[in-house]
């Protein structure tokens, strides 16, 4: 039982790990998008009738189309790119609200039919017309795909998203929707909050922020009070290292937006879910007493962010909020570590953070800063020795975003001072290019990047900012070249 329960929670990680993938490469269009609808709608602090034009197509055709091709590149490159591309425009001339969710999974289906087709044609095109069969079947299956869409899929999502955002609103009017803290701050503590966030609170907030310029479903989620409640909660009323690294952990998620560091705090003492609950709770109620909302998301969920994606009129609102859940997830925490069983021993803190990076299925950037870099033994087969020519070292993670660039930017500058000219960059997991020689993954995802990439070699890791195999790699490296 154990067992289904634990494949059942990897699934749904994947799902919203998937998710994330198709919308995170595509944040800075979000912001951008965000940034000119809080400056130039009529109530923005520069209204421009002129430059607010720009705000109905990004949103309506450019950021869907843009989630089309990154959902169809995730499956088959380029070529798969361009189908969910044009699969999503089908759905969005055929609808008259912004079809994010159409995109999500017209995106992976144009990809994927048109790797079907490639491979039904492999092998039985005659030499010279490789180009004319390419370009017909992609032409052919894009023109199938966009009239399904516009005459299908596109009415059904709008249905299906009309039906949802009644739900959400029928919630909202019988002032329901701090409930939402019971499901949302248990499954960001247990990484599921990628598949509640970008596949539902996502699409749903930005059909309310195209209508009425703001959304406070973007709030839900991304609030940064009852994280850093916690940890004032430690500085004052914790014990060894979680008291010494609250502090910094603090600054990381107020400030950098990272929610992930505070979460082995609660994992080493599950009681303070309660906390984070009540203060998630109490800032949606507040936020929604003020009537405030965001523009667009605030990624990452730092304060910086809500700063700037909050509308002109809604500062007070949006800060007390904030203020709000901090001190009712201070004050709950602060109670629960004083009068319950103290687990704050030195190792207790690094137990939780190994257990939290077990439970996303990849090391934290973060987390460092919890176990002060500490260097883990790695699995045994992954043995550097034996290296051939190497060409192209990639880092993968789940949005090939976070850890894995702190990771590539380490050893890059480790090859610069050892003067070895081979590029290292990364990756999401599910893109990983088929021209990598070497592949480094955090130990929990190597066999999905086995899978994705056989032939390459892989070396596992427990912690990307302070991995012994990147002096090992190094090593090997500079003896192939005095070889």
């Amino acid at each position: 039982m154990a067992e289904n329960k634990s494949g059942i929670k990897a699934k749904i990680q994947k799902f919203g790990s998937y998710l994330s993938g198709m919308i995170m490469p595509n944040m800075g269009a979000f912001i951008a998008w965000g940034l000119i609808t809080a400056l130039f709608i009529p109530t923005g602090w520069l209204p421009n009738e002129d430059l607010a034009t720009v705000v109905g197509p990004m949103i309506n055709y450019l950021l869907p189309l843009l989630i089309g091709f990154t959902g169809g590149h995730m499956v088959y490159g380029i070529r798969g790119g361009v189908l969910g591309a044009t699969a999503t425009i089908g759905a969005i001339v055929g609808t008259d609200i912004p079809m994010f969710l159409g995109a999500m999974m017209l995106g992976p289906l144009g990809g994927f039919l048109i790797k079907q087709v490639d491979r039904l044609f492999e092998g039985k095109v005659k030499q010279g017309f490789e180009m004319l069969i390419n370009n017909f079947t992609a032409g052919i299956l894009g023109a199938i795909l966009t009239l399904i869409a516009y005459t299908g899929v596109g009415p059904v999502v709008q249905g299906l998203n009309q039906v949802m955002a009644a739900g959400v609103q029928v919630i909202v009017n019988a002032n329901l929707l701090p409930l939402a803290s019971v499901f949302v701050e248990p499954a960001k503590v247990l990484f599921l909050n990628n598949a509640i966030n970008h596949g539902i609170l996502g699409p749903l907030a930005l059909d309310q922020a195209a209508d009425a310029g703001k959304s406070i479903l973007f709030m839900v989620e991304s609030n940064p009070g009852p994280g850093l409640g916690i940890l004032l909660a430690y500085m004052v009323f914790g014990k060894g290292m979680a008291r010494v690294s609250a502090s910094g952990a603090g600054v990381i998620h107020f400030l950098g937006g990272i929610h992930e560091i505070y979460f082995p705090y609660i994992l080493m003492k599950p009681i303070l879910i309660i906390a984070a609950i009540l203060g998630g709770a109490t800032g949606i109620m507040t936020f929604t007493l003020f009537d405030v909302g965001l523009v667009a998301t605030p990624s990452p969920g730092s304060i910086f962010a809500y700063l700037a994606m909050t509308p002109r009129g809604d500062y007070l609102g949006m800060l007390a909020g904030v203020f709000a859940a901090t001190a009712v997830s201070f004050a709950s925490a602060g109670f629960l570590l004083k009068f319950t069983k103290s687990t704050e021993e030195d190792g207790a803190l690094t137990e939780a953070t190994e257990r939290m990076q077990e439970m996303k299925g990849k090391k934290s950037q973060a987390a460092s800063h919890l176990t002060g870099g500490a260097q883990e033994p790695v699995a045994a087969d992954t043995s550097l020795a034996g290296l051939g020519e190497v060409k192209k070292v990639i880092f993968a993670c789940d949005a090939g975003m976070g850890s894995s660039a702190m990771g590539a930017s380490l050893l890059r500058n480790k090859f610069k001072k050892a003067e070895i000219d081979i590029p290292v960059s990364n990756t999401a997991i599910n893109q990983i290019p088929d021209d990598a020689d070497i592949v480094i993954t955090h130990k929990d995802l190597t066999d999905r990047a086995r899978d994705k990439r056989p032939d390459a070699r892989h070396i596992s890791v427990d912690n990307f900012l302070g991995s012994p195999k990147y002096d090992e790699l190094v090593n090997e490296l500079k003896k192939n070249e005095s070889a």
